[in-house]
């Protein structure tokens, strides 16, 4: 992942562990949609690695959503759905705290306080928001505008300084920077300056199937390759995959959207296809139709186990309410201990 203009990243692989313990990482995902694949190799995997070594705090952000989706008909709904992929993916409840923003009523005082050291006219220029107001003009509310506060305050509550974040959120890292050191300048030394997440090497972008853009939970949908997705439309969506009439020389470049293909096998795991059709790509006899045929059971080998253990896991409602409520009692406890120094830095902690 390439920083933006200003933020730090750090490669935590040769960070030393603090003297206090664990160092801490947060990250939140609206439920404005399913997961993807890119939202499987983009971050979830390397959560899987996260919760072994480090602290780690994964909200699902509702709060966020309803700046964008008033409508909180299927917020339930959807919530479930991104927990039970989560857990089917590996995350454990007994390593992570795992839990809905709204549960932690923190938020809404750091938020509060948060906003005094915010000002207009540099929410106006974060390129989210101006995206945004375009995309809804007749709901460009306050929330939206300080969106990024909101997510400062998520991240500040556990003092949290390592956060994997997307290419979109970037500039948002860095604003949350710039609020911790004010809040640090102005009352006391209370926050770290979160920095952007890695393992020392590039989040893998997994982009959409028609060669577009990236994957994406609300566009696209054709293109992109949900958790969720049943065996049949696996294939489906593979074989409606953009290709062309293939190479006419030896050591002829691969287009962008070929080489996607190549990288799915690859993601899969399956390195003998991968080696196989690669071969046959350089030897300029590759059949495509052949690729994305092998390229779909592949995917289905891959994807199957997770979408039948999150399937089963949203049918166990208790189960679920006791991790969310065991994750948002992890991450009432870290915001209260946060709280406490936020109120008597500034003063309004009277005795």
């Amino acid at each position: 992942m390439k920083p933006h203009s200003g933020t730090t990243v750090i490669n935590v692989s040769s960070r030393p562990m603090e003297k206090s313990g664990k160092q801490i990482v947060m990250s939140g995902i609206r439920p404005t949609g399913i997961l993807h694949l890119g939202n499987y190799f983009g971050a979830l995997k390397n959560y899987l690695r996260m919760q072994d070594e480090y602290e780690c705090y994964f909200m699902i952000a509702d709060l966020h959503s309803l700046t964008t989706h008033p409508d909180t008909n299927e917020l339930r709904k959807n919530v479930l759905h991104v927990i039970s992929e989560y857990l089917a993916c590996g995350l454990d409840p007994e390593k992570v705290a795992l839990y809905c923003q709204s549960s932690i009523y923190q938020t809404s005082e750091l938020y509060f306080y948060l906003n005094t050291l915010a000002y207009k006219g540099e929410l106006e220029k974060t390129t989210t928001f101006k995206d945004k107001a375009r995309l809804q003009p007749q709901n460009i509310n306050a929330a939206l505008l300080t969106y990024p506060v909101l997510m400062t305050a998520d991240i500040l509550l556990h003092r949290a300084l390592y956060v994997p974040v997307g290419k979109d959120q970037e500039q948002h890292l860095e604003m949350a920077r710039n609020f911790a050191a004010r809040f640090n300048h102005r009352y006391a030394e209370v926050f770290p300056e979160p920095v952007a997440f890695n393992f020392g090497q590039e989040l893998v972008k997994v982009p959409s199937l028609d060669g577009t853009g990236k994957m994406s939970k609300s566009e696209n949908q054709n293109a992109t390759l949900y958790l969720s997705d049943s065996d049949e439309l696996i294939r489906k969506k593979i074989m409606k995959a953009k290709t062309d009439e293939g190479p006419k020389a030896p050591g002829t470049p691969k287009p962008d959207y070929i080489e996607n293909l190549f990288q799915l096998v690859r993601l899969t795991g399956a390195e003998d296809v991968y080696n196989k059709f690669e071969a046959d790509y350089s030897n300029c006899n590759i059949r495509y139709g052949d690729m994305k045929k092998q390229l779909a059971e592949e995917m289905i080998r891959f994807m199957a186990p997770i979408r039948e253990k999150a399937e089963a896991i949203r049918n166990d409602e208790k189960y679920l309410a006791e991790v969310l409520e065991k994750g948002a009692f992890k991450a009432r406890r870290s915001a209260e201990a946060t709280m406490q120094l936020v109120r008597q830095s500034i003063g309004i902690k009277y005795f």
